[in-house]
């Protein structure tokens, strides 16, 4: 099932990335990584909701979830990431050029979130307690990149 999902959700992701490029206006590599951040956030969203206690626990929704992050946090994005797409040079990019300047760093944080997810995708249907953790530790990988790498929204 585990392999279904990741699967499932790379040819989701590559479909996606493909159309989005094809679209109309804004720079391809732009879109396709604002819809995957936009994976990352709809994921997330419903673990932390569950985490949270807003919605409540389910254990196979959880498992799905984390499975698709660390799916998400495993897919090659390099192609994303094109020199010039720097916020304020390009409609969309919150990127700021640290992530040019500091590959190093960059992928380090690139690096945490596979950990932290792949972490939770083990955890996440193992009840509540277990999701928090890991849903705490996704969180801060999040975090950690966004500080570094992403500006404030126009």
């Amino acid at each position: 099932m585990r392999r279904f999902v990741i699967t499932a959700t790379a040819a989701a992701l590559a479909t996606a990335t493909v159309a989005i490029a094809g679209g109309h206006g804004g720079n391809p590599a732009v879109k396709a990584r604002n819809a995957h951040m936009g994976l990352y956030s709809f994921n997330l969203g419903m673990l932390g909701d569950m985490a949270k206690g807003t919605t409540e626990y389910d254990a196979a929704a959880a498992s799905t979830a984390a499975s698709q992050l660390a799916a998400l946090a495993a897919f090659d994005q390099s192609a994303y990431w094109e020199e010039g797409t720097i916020q304020g040079e390009v409609d969309g990019s919150r990127a700021k050029a640290e992530i040019w300047s500091d590959a190093a760093g960059w992928a380090a944080k690139q690096e945490l979130m596979k950990t932290a997810s792949a972490s939770l995708a083990e955890v996440a249907g193992n009840g509540l307690e277990a999701l928090q953790g890991g849903v705490a530790g996704v969180g801060e990988a999040c975090g950690a990149c966004h500080k570094a790498y992403r500006g404030p929204r126009n």
